[in-house]
């Protein structure tokens, strides 16, 4: 019984951690674009086409 007395804090600390990573990252604006990183690795990035033989 005596390890939950360092269990519960530490877990209570590395959760509030975790949420405070996740506040930065929402007010950092992380989460802005999704759809444009999916389309630019479909993307191609020559604008020339290529030669056919």
């Amino acid at each position: 019984m005596n390890v939950l007395v360092i269990l519960i804090p530490v877990s209570l600390v590395l959760g509030a951690l975790g949420l405070a990573a996740f506040l930065w990252s929402l007010r950092a604006n992380q989460y802005e674009d999704l759809e444009g990183d999916a389309w630019r690795i479909l993307s191609e990035d020559d604008k020339t086409p290529p030669d056919k033989p």
